[in-house]
């Protein structure tokens, strides 16, 4: 029995399909594996995204979706750090947001950093935060304040089912791209020449 041609792995072509779904086989001039690929990824990460809105990308409360939500790469951290950064706030309380009061670096730390409820508003307030060096280092962050009349909370977390079922779907976009860095870092036995592509 004689044996095959070695499998070679694709060290490139894997690190471009984690870096953009579907990369990877373009690399290779698989063009429409490359497209469907990535049409494929994106499309189940969006449809997740807009079935659930952004509150379905969450590192910091859904970590354990998260780590399959990661696989889809770059887009699923960027979309991470826009929800931590732009729809979430402080939880801090009232007295410590009044002039001249400073907060101790290791107590700020512990204040939750969470989506809003009803009823409540997102500020960007200037707070002073006490190193344990004993320096004040004034700071602009976002708090959770009482809403009032005009108000909008940054998003609205979707109800129950709806919610899950854009992590889920999230999630398999990150799955699927798994297999599909996989099939891009492993691309398969040669063909004997002469045979059709």
């Amino acid at each position: 029995m004689t044996p095959g041609p070695t499998q070679k792995i694709d060290i490139p072509a894997g690190i471009l399909a984690f870096i953009f779904p579907g990369a990877g086989h373009i690399l290779r001039r698989e063009f429409r594996r490359g497209v469907l690929a990535s049409v494929g990824v994106l499309g189940l990460f969006f449809y997740g995204l807009f079935m659930g809105g952004i509150d379905v990308i969450d590192r910091k409360e859904d970590k354990w979706w998260f780590y399959g939500q990661a696989v889809v790469g770059p887009i699923a951290f960027g979309t991470n750090a826009l929800h931590q950064s732009a729809f979430k706030a402080y939880e801090v309380p009232e007295y410590l947001l009044l002039p001249g009061s400073a907060i101790e670096e290791h107590r700020f730390v512990q204040f939750p950093h969470r989506s809003l409820n009803p009823g409540e508003a997102r500020r960007v307030t200037s707070i002073t935060i006490r190193s344990s060096t004993g320096q004040n280092l004034p700071r602009e962050i976002p708090v959770i304040v009482p809403a009032e009349d005009g108000d909008e909370r940054p998003n609205i977390k979707s109800l129950g089912t709806l919610n899950e079922l854009g992590m889920l779907s999230a999630t398999i976009a990150g799955m699927l791209n798994f297999i599909i860095i996989l099939d891009a870092l492993f691309p398969g036995r040669l063909k004997p020449e002469g045979a059709k592509q």
